[in-house]
């Protein structure tokens, strides 16, 4: 007896064939999902990286253009504080000669002065010397006495004589008087 073979599978071993078949769709439905996330994570993290990129750049570019103004500033500091620094050296240079200049000026005016002095005094003391001689001079001119016998026998010489005696006196002293004006004057 020949049998014949069933080739009829039971409703269980296929729907178990549907459901792997199903598992697998949905497992490569998965995985394409899967993948067009991480495309679409990637993509996203790409065009994240060149935002940052680009805004990196821009602050590098800033902070570079404030880094050159900086420096301009600083080298425009530094020459304007070179220009004082050499503007007060000037002005210090040209004090300290102006100062100079003075205590020579001074110096020469003080040693005119003292000489102008030495000399009024010199000239004071030859006057006032001169003065003195004038006076001794005069003061050792003694009248003359008359004896007595004369000046009974002549009663008209006794009177002539002190007449002259002081106009001899004043005669003297003016001039001494003058001088000494005139000496004082200078």
């Amino acid at each position: 007896m020949a049998t014949r073979k069933t080739s009829k599978k039971s409703e269980l071993a296929t729907a178990g064939d549907h459901l792997s078949t199903a598992a697998k769709e949905v497992g490569t439905a998965v995985s394409h999902k899967i993948e067009a996330l991480g495309d679409a994570v990637s993509a996203s993290m790409k065009k994240a990286r060149k935002r940052a990129t680009v805004q990196r750049d821009k602050v590098q570019r800033k902070i570079d253009g404030l880094v050159k103004m900086a420096e301009k500033q600083l080298a425009k500091a530094q020459s304007q504080l070179s220009k004082a620094g050499a503007s007060a050296e000037k002005s210090v240079r040209a004090a300290e000669k102006k100062l100079e200049a003075t205590k020579r000026s001074t110096g020469r005016q003080l040693s005119a002065l003292q000489a102008s002095a030495e000399r009024k005094a010199k000239a004071l003391q030859k006057a006032v010397e001169k003065e003195a001689k004038a006076l001794k001079k005069a003061m050792a001119v003694k009248p003359k006495v008359v004896p007595a016998k004369k000046a009974v026998a002549k009663p008209a010489a006794k009177k002539a004589a002190p007449a002259k005696k002081p106009a001899a006196k004043k005669a003297v002293a003016r001039p001494a008087s003058k001088k000494s004006a005139k000496k004082s004057a200078r």
